[in-house]
């Protein structure tokens, strides 16, 4: 059985909403177990009784949102200095708004948070352009949602945004149900 931490921060719900549809994908999988947990109330221990940690974030000045920095910064960097998190999975995605049509910011958010789990020595799941819903919702490095019309106006995460994100979750599930039991690396 794979096990599938969802963890998440979210100002007015979008990204929240996303962990859902993420989390939706994942519990497709069988022999699944998700776990969605805003990332205030993650745990070393939800760490490290994972398979494979999903990370999203609204993006703020195209960067992760702070509770989410902290989060690395505290609960993540607890990880690294145990190399408790090499070999697990490692995945992200993002909300937000901003001008251009993707969104402000999210790629390099994105990246950011990959970067963390590089560091950790987790094995990253990118979203391939393949993926349904990818034209709409997805950049190789993770599924993002925009909450936001191109002119600013508060429109909310559409549903047709989370198709991807869906998908990311249930491809997420699978690696870490392939890698389940296994020392990937050598320590």
């Amino acid at each position: 059985m794979a096990k599938v931490l969802i963890a998440y921060a979210t100002d007015w719900g979008s990204t929240k909403k996303a962990a859902d549809a993420v989390a939706e994908g994942a519990r497709g999988v069988a022999g699944t177990q998700v776990t969605v947990k805003n990332v205030e109330e993650v745990a070393a221990e939800d760490l490290t009784g994972s398979d494979a940690v999903i990370l999203g974030t609204p993006v703020h000045m195209g960067s992760p949102d702070w509770r989410v920095k902290k989060f690395i910064d505290q609960t993540c960097s607890a990880m690294w200095m145990k190399d408790a998190m090499v070999g697990k999975v490692g995945a992200v995605f993002a909300t937000g708004s901003g001008f251009g049509n993707g969104g402000g910011g999210n790629e390099l958010t994105l990246l950011a948070l990959l970067s963390n789990f590089a560091e950790l020595g987790m094995v990253l799941a990118p979203l391939p352009k393949n993926t349904p819903g990818y034209a709409r919702g997805g950049t190789q490095w993770g599924p993002y949602g925009r909450s936001m019309g191109e002119n600013m106006e508060q429109t909310g995460l559409a549903d047709e945004r989370l198709e991807a994100a869906r998908h990311h979750g249930a491809n997420v599930a699978r690696l870490a149900a392939a890698l389940a039991g296994r020392k990937v690396f050598a320590g």
